[in-house]
């Protein structure tokens, strides 16, 4: 693979990474979500992840103080693990939503 190929591939990554915690963090502010709710709602959105992009990413968030969660017995299958977003959770999606909206609109200026 050419360097320009691993490059652009590794900004991708990057940019998705980001993208996702954006949107995660979105979903879960909508109401308090099991994993496999937030991956549905991902894919939903043609953003599509797998549980492991998304767990260490939750566990990331939750030991940054951003996510707390909480078990709750399921119907069909051992308890599930439902989170929800903290105050410094809120703030930082707050942070992370105009610095999306800054974004966009520099970009689309630029290539429009």
């Amino acid at each position: 693979m050419s360097k320009e190929k691993t490059v652009s591939n590794s900004i991708g990554t990057q940019m998705r990474k980001g993208v996702l915690e954006l949107c995660t963090l979105a979903i879960i502010s909508e109401k308090d979500a099991y994993a496999s709710d937030i991956i549905d709602t991902l894919k939903e959105s043609d953003l599509i992840v797998v549980e492991g992009t998304l767990y260490p990413m939750l566990t990331r968030l939750k030991n940054e103080g951003m996510l707390s969660y909480r078990w709750e017995e399921s119907a069909s299958g051992p308890p599930r693990k439902y989170y929800q977003l903290t105050t410094e959770g809120k703030e930082t999606l707050d942070r992370l939503k105009q610095s999306w909206t800054n974004l966009t609109t520099a970009v689309n200026h630029i290539i429009h």
